[in-house]
């Protein structure tokens, strides 16, 4: 995807295209048995990194409410299992928090009975039928509670994956559709960050977090219901409390979270470097900077460790302070639990139920709390989703119909008329720029570097729109055609090349769809590609990989051009096409480009002058205007900047000559 996202893919891409000049873990279940404790996690300083879960601690989203209503529009067309997961939530935890309750049935049975044949009744005795009844019961209770919770997780997991299927596939359709000035403007991470990361933490958030509020609010009403029900005072005593608690939590995670965020910081930085480490490996080792490389590594993986240290401590003591508070209130409701028993205002399983209760009335509020951590950043991350799908489009042309495998009958006559255009309205690179390119020509571009060589070829691809004026294309201004009937029209070759993970067979074959394995071959030839193809171990079916390192750069070069060749384009776009291979090769592809050049309107841009002495015409550009134009003879003759470009040009080589 990283390679998809360096130039836009073009109907008839021979290659990349150029940007031009840059503008600058869930706590534990209800109705477990007491004793449970408190989990990491549920606190909000599990695996998903602290209190503000993935996207980092405390992020929050601009417009929460808008944004909030937005997802849930996704959402709106699961209504229906919605309603389902919701109803099999609350009926899960009824019958979860139901079990204490009964188990207090049990107990207190025991307990008579025991309590009976201590005392000496005549013919008392442990009821065990009514217990194994009531244990019965409190088995089925628990399997229904484990039923509707397999129900509820098995269709949740269907809406979220349903719902973050929708936005990827809206998301994908987006990038498709953005200009190359979205690209130009941000970095290849940010973009994969929003398309990959933020919907990754969407679908999480859907899948667990959902289900986990409603049964946390659910368990949370449930148990303060049937805590009233066994005892209002020690309802009330529990209650106290809870602002304790809640003031532990607040001071913890206020000093963990600045922890956090340098957690995650320092781990950007690390991960960033090692990247960059790894991609740049060779020229580390060329420049002998294998100890700088380390001793930066261990620089931010010591600030790593310090932050990672500090915040997991500090987030540590949550653990045994809700321990000790939580049994600070555990001895209140046991004392009160015996003597209420004493004075027999409830009974023995009444106090066991009720002490189970408390336990776990803690644990639907924290995790309330980490929930609603995880939501902010949830919603961040759909904010910022919503935001690459609301960019600004291309401007759409005529989507006139179009047969992109059958060629027109254009003649490839192209005209530049008054063009305007800068990268920023306000500072313009052409002004009034009028080219008029014949049927057939071969057309030269030459410049320094920054003269607007490869702008130029980005507004006849349509890469960018016009600040004024218009090109054609035989007569029919491009923002008239579709971009997929314009760049049809097109072939191109960059010194740039891409090549994605794949075949060489399937690279090749990406300058025409369908394409057989007779055409693949006759193009490779033509691009004198086909010998070292052969080569390899594995021919044809050799698999690039993501750098396409394993082939040499003129070799690319080579695929490049037998792709361009395969698509059989109308206009040609070659860009230092030749470079990157030797000059033998080089002869041989000039003699292949030769051939396909014939007929078609062909643009090259040229640094090397002595590849373009015979174009037809040489469009000599500086700072985005034409400043000189004719043929080399003409150009040399005007004694100007062209003269000036490959006299130097031709003096430096004869230097190197001289020297070797």
């Amino acid at each position: 995807m990283s390679k998809s996202m360096k130039m836009p893919v073009m109907a008839a891409d021979q290659g990349a295209g150029q940007g031009g000049p840059r503008p600058g873990g869930a706590g534990p279940r209800p109705g477990g048995p007491p004793g449970g404790g408190m989990n990491p996690s549920a606190m909000g300083f599990g695996p998903r990194g602290g209190p503000g879960g993935m996207m980092g601690p405390g992020q929050k989203a601009k417009d929460f409410k808008v944004t909030f209503r937005r997802l849930i529009r996704y959402l709106h067309p699961h209504r229906g299992a919605l309603l389902v997961v919701l109803l099999t939530a609350v009926l899960s935890t009824v019958f979860s928090i139901l079990g204490p309750k009964i188990l207090g049935n049990a107990t207190t049975k025991l307990f008579e009975g025991l309590m009976a044949k201590k005392n000496g009744i005549a013919g008392a005795a442990i009821d065990f039928d009514a217990i194994g009844k009531i244990l019965l019961t409190l088995v089925v209770l628990y399997v229904i509670s484990a039923v509707f919770s397999y129900i509820q997780q098995y269709v949740m997991a269907g809406v979220a994956q349903r719902t973050v299927y929708g936005i990827r596939e809206d998301v994908n359709a987006k990038l498709a559709k953005l200009p190359l000035k979205f690209y130009d403007g941000r970095s290849h991470g940010e973009v994969l960050s929003r398309a990959v990361n933020d919907i990754d933490n969407i679908s999480g958030t859907l899948q667990q977090s959902l289900t986990q509020f409603i049964t946390a609010i659910v368990t949370l009403i449930g148990v303060v219901v049937m805590m009233l029900t066994i005892s209002p005072l020690m309802t009330l005593i529990t209650i106290i409390t809870l602002p304790l608690s809640f003031v532990v939590i607040k001071m913890i995670a206020k000093r963990s979270q600045r922890h956090f965020a340098g957690q995650q910081k320092a781990l950007g930085e690390l991960n960033g470097h090692v990247e960059e480490m790894y991609t740049g490996h060779p020229i580390v080792k060329a420049f002998g900077r294998e100890q700088t490389s380390i001793a930066k590594f261990d620089e931010v993986n010591e600030r790593l460790y310090q932050s990672g240290y500090r915040a997991q401590f500090i987030s540590g003591i949550i653990m045994p302070l809700m321990g000790f508070i939580g049994n600070i209130g555990y001895v209140l409701v046991s004392v009160a639990g015996g003597i209420l028993v004493l004075h027999k205002a409830i009974t023995i399983g009444d106090v066991q139920a009720f002490i189970s209760y408390s336990r776990q009335f803690a644990m639907p509020i924290t995790q309330t709390a980490q929930i609603a951590n995880i939501i902010q950043s949830t919603i961040a991350s759909a904010e910022r989703v919503f935001e690459l799908l609301d960019e600004e489009e291309e401007v759409p042309g005529t989507e006139r119909s179009v047969d992109l495998h059958k060629k027109s009958a254009s003649q490839g006559e192209v005209r530049f008329e008054h063009v305007k255009f800068g990268y920023k309205a306000d500072a313009l690179l052409m002004d009034d720029l009028n080219i008029n390119v014949q049927p057939g020509q071969t057309i030269a571009i030459v410049g320094p570097t920054g003269a607007g060589k490869t702008t130029l070829i980005n507004l006849l691809m349509r890469f960018y729109e016009l600040n004024g004026g218009r090109i054609t294309v035989d007569g029919t201004d491009i923002t008239q055609m579709s971009r997929a009937e314009l760049r049809s029209s097109f072939g191109m070759v960059l010194q740039d090349t891409w090549l994605f993970n794949g075949t060489i067979r399937d690279n090749i074959a990406y300058g025409r769809t369908g394409a057989s394995e007779t055409d693949v071959v006759r193009a490779a030839k033509a691009a004198y590609a086909d010998h070292f193809i052969r080569t390899l171990p594995d021919g044809y079916d050799t698999v690039l990989n993501e750098e396409a390192s394993n082939i040499s750069q003129g070799q690319k070069q080579l695929l490049t051009i037998a792709r361009a060749i395969l698509a059989d384009p109308q206009i040609l776009i070659l860009d230092e096409a030749t470079s990157s291979v030797d000059t033998r090769t080089e002869v041989h592809i000039q003699q292949a480009m030769n051939t396909l050049m014939e007929g078609r309107t062909s643009f090259v841009i040229a640094h090397r002058l002595s590849t373009i002495r015979d174009a037809d015409r040489i469009l000599v550009m500086n700072q985005g205007a034409v400043i000189e134009q004719g043929s080399h003879e003409e150009l040399l003759a005007q004694r100007g900047f062209y003269a000036d470009l490959y006299e130097s040009q031709f003096a430096a080589s004869k230097k190197q000559t001289e020297a070797i």
